[in-house]
């Protein structure tokens, strides 16, 4: 399973391109397939995840965190001409990020920690 060490900077490394795509310009916004809330909810979760497995101690912060912080980066929005910020996104990135924490710690209970890794 993976490590401590490793989710931390893969966490951040997540949410700093969350950012960059939320902020950028519209037409530096990747194409998917799927719909936009869809593309939203999964991002939102995979970071949830991965904060989640990275600070298993804290997810709680980590939830809080990561709701407030999807209003936040949504709000950023307003600093791009070509973007536009939207409660609803919001929501569909916070429930998104919260069932990711969710699930990081289900995954946390059953995983056996190393002794190197129960204070993290």
């Amino acid at each position: 399973m993976i490590t401590y060490k490793f989710a931390r900077p893969v966490a951040w490394f997540l949410l700093a391109g969350i950012i960059f795509v939320t902020v950028s310009p519209i037409g530096l916004r990747p194409h998917t397939i799927t719909s936009v809330n869809l593309d939203r909810a999964l991002a939102y979760l995979v970071v949830g995840l991965a904060f989640a497995l990275a600070y298993p101690r804290h997810w709680l912060a980590v939830a809080v965190l990561l709701i407030f912080g999807a209003v936040a980066i949504e709000y950023l929005q307003y600093l791009s001409p070509t973007r536009h910020a939207r409660l609803h996104d919001a929501a569909v990135k916070a429930i998104g990020a919260s069932f990711g924490v969710l699930a990081g710690t289900v995954l946390n209970r059953y995983r056996p920690m190393k002794p190197d890794e129960q204070g993290a």
